[in-house]
């Protein structure tokens, strides 16, 4: 019986240092020598002190701002602990309210905005931490910005295209834009 148990365990030691420990270790060392700002959490740095991070979604409820995506995290918005979606589908008449009420909180920001509103900004990513929209959804939301900032429509617009970053390689992905650096750039005008 010894002959079957220590090997077992010593099998079971070995494995579990390698894979609990050395791999671990290893991959971290990785990404920090790769790719350090990713393996720091992506932070955005304005004055010595964090003010986000690029990879997750902030709580933008102010007209003056850009708003993100809604996010689906509880027990607070952009809860990076609490990362997933609100798992409701298409035919769920609670997601058709959220959907609706998002509608008309976008409305009476800009009562005189009657162009439709674009998906991303009235439904929750899958993780609900998405730190991006479309820039159909900026450019929606622009004349707001402009406005309660008084700033001309015109310097708005350009900030949201010189903010907006292609797909990958040309290819892969959508056009996006990320509002905390939007914001950031907002609030440094």
């Amino acid at each position: 019986m010894n002959n079957v148990i220590r090997p077992a365990l010593v099998l079971f030691a070995l494995l579990g240092a390698l894979t609990g420990l050395v791999y671990p270790l290893a991959v971290t060392g990785a990404a920090k020598a790769l790719f350090p700002s990713q393996a720091a959490g992506s932070l955005v740095v304005q004055g010595g002190t964090a003010v986000g991070s690029s990879l997750i979604g902030q709580n933008f409820s102010d007209p003056k701002h850009f708003w993100g995506r809604p996010s689906a995290t509880a027990p607070q918005p952009y809860n990076a602990s609490a990362s997933g979606g609100s798992n409701l589908g298409p035919l769920n008449p609670a997601l058709a309210d959220a959907v609706k009420a998002r509608i008309e909180a976008l409305r009476a920001a800009d009562p005189g905005n009657t162009a439709a509103v674009p998906v991303d900004l009235v439904t929750a990513s899958a993780s609900g931490l998405d730190p991006d929209i479309s820039p159909a959804a900026a450019h929606y939301q622009a004349a707001r910005v402009a406005r309660v900032r008084g700033l001309p429509p015109e310097q708005v617009n350009a900030l949201v295209a010189s903010h907006t970053q292609a797909p990958l390689w040309g290819l892969l992905g959508e056009a996006r834009v990320n509002v905390l650096a939007l914001n950031l750039a907002l609030d440094g005008h």
